[in-house]
């Protein structure tokens, strides 16, 4: 982590000085402040929508996933698409609660046929040197872009960039941890000689696998429901996060049987998945977007949950874990 002092470019990012002067700066404040400019529209093609069988009061259950963009994973992230659009996942469930772990949905039966084209990728889960060099010197602009390209300190997206790592504390699973297109990412040692890979936070969606070598195709899928489960990265993949309606995946009946799997006696436990689809399907799709991780503001943002001295706080933590940052997602106002 790199240890210079940015004190005083993170108070000048937060928020002017006169609002200062009004009211505590919240992470809160710093989002709403946000100019659109600042905000990124998601594809509708990086949106899955699944339809769970509506609560017992009735009331819908609608997920919204968004799909990891590359150059991470995309070997499943394809196959997800192909399973959407042949709507495979219909009738199946939600068949695996298990607490402070992950909630896992497809097939529970493992007999449903897979469409043409869906395949267990021969891949791995990092982004490696080579053929993707470019686009990882982009994916690591938040930690070292800006010093390969001999920008100098004055430079303002240089300058957000220091100060987001500043204030990330110290990883135990990686050297380094930054933000790329609005994920958290991580990487071993220097952009040149160590890969980087995606990571489980809460509400992240990997792809099950059984063992080693085989690596899921992305039919059977899970959400993180607990504290982020780090030792999962680059041992499975990382394909999306849940943008809405996560309480219907975490607040679910926790299973008995083994690790967290429906016992017999609690089948009638699985939730029934009714649909999914890709947004760019349906009529009057949901739309949301994204707060740009280069952006003044996200750097302001990350600062501030680095930082919390509004009235309810009392010590500053005076710094952040990776997955503690939530990327700010909102709908898209009409």
């Amino acid at each position: 982590m790199h240890k210079f002092t940015l004190a005083s470019f993170a108070l000048a990012l937060a928020l002017p000085a006169a609002a200062q002067e009004e009211e505590p700066v919240t992470p809160g404040s710093v989002v709403a402040s946000a100019s659109a400019e600042e905000w990124v529209e998601i594809a509708a093609d990086d949106l899955l929508v699944m339809e769970l069988a509506p609560a017992a009061d009735g009331s819908e259950r609608r997920v919204v996933i968004q799909l990891m963009p590359p150059p991470f994973s995309q070997p499943w992230v394809e196959n997800i698409r192909t399973l959407a659009q042949a709507h495979w996942w219909d009738g199946t469930s939600v068949y695996r609660v298990q607490d402070n772990y992950v909630t896992q949905w497809g097939d529970a039966t493992e007999e449903k046929v897979l469409p043409e084209g869906v395949r267990s990728p021969l891949a791995g889960y990092e982004s490696t040197n080579g053929a993707a060099t470019e686009v990882q010197m982009e994916a690591m602009n938040p930690i070292e872009l800006g010093h390969l390209l001999e920008q100098g300190t004055e430079n303002p997206e240089y300058r957000r960039n220091r100060a987001i790592q500043e204030h990330l504390r110290a990883d135990p699973y990686a050297e380094q941890t930054a933000f790329f297109m609005g994920w958290p990412i991580a990487q071993g040692g220097s952009i040149y000689e160590s890969p980087i890979w995606p990571i489980h936070c809460y509400g992240y969606i990997g792809v099950a696998r059984d063992y080693a070598p085989d690596t899921g195709t992305g039919a059977e899928l899970y959400t993180i429901i607990g504290q982020p489960q780090r030792h999962m990265d680059r041992n499975l993949a990382v394909v999306g996060r849940v943008i809405e309606g996560m309480e219907h995946l975490s607040s679910l009946p926790r299973g008995h049987g083994e690790l967290g799997f429906y016992a017999e006696d609690e089948e009638h436990l699985r939730t029934p998945i009714v649909s999914v689809r890709m947004a760019s399907e349906l009529e009057n799709a949901p739309r949301f977007e994204y707060l740009d991780t280069a952006s003044e503001s996200f750097a302001s943002y990350v600062a501030v949950r680095a930082n919390r001295d509004d009235p309810f706080y009392t010590v500053p933590a005076g710094g952040v874990d990776v997955c503690s940052v939530q990327v700010p997602v909102r709908p898209v106002a009409e």
